[in-house]
């Protein structure tokens, strides 16, 4: 059985042919500026395009940054970066049903917002 996951207008629609290795969350203001902190991680062979990859837009960061953040040109729907390499990092929040996954770990955790409540014990710095 597939994971189905799409953007808020339906246009981009993925499946997952496989459960996510992790969840991890980024407290960095770039991530949180992109509409995206929750990412789901899947090894590419398990992801797959089912329609709109012609209406995925790319945004490229200038260096240090390495990830790019891809959205949905319609609805602006934040989707993460399907193209990241053998493992893809997918907005969480993209899947269409609650996989009853937790997040592993937490990135930039100094820089999380006091308006984030956070119950999990803290992994990193």
């Amino acid at each position: 059985m597939a994971i189905t996951g799409s953007c808020c207008c339906g246009g981009v629609r993925f499946e997952l042919f496989e459960r996510p290795l992790m969840v991890g969350v980024c407290h960095c203001s770039r991530c949180r500026k992109a509409g995206s902190s929750a990412y789901a991680y899947v090894r590419a062979e398990a992801f797959s395009w089912v329609a709109g990859r012609a209406l995925v837009t790319r945004y490229r960061p200038r260096p240090p940054f390495a990830f790019d953040r891809c959205f949905c040109r319609r609805c602006g729907a934040s989707l993460g970066d399907p193209f990241s390499g053998r493992i893809v990092a997918i907005a969480a929040a993209c899947l269409d049903d609650d996989l009853g996954l937790t997040a592993s770990f937490h990135e930039h955790r100094p820089n999380q917002p006091s308006w984030w409540e956070d119950r999990t014990p803290a992994k990193d710095k």
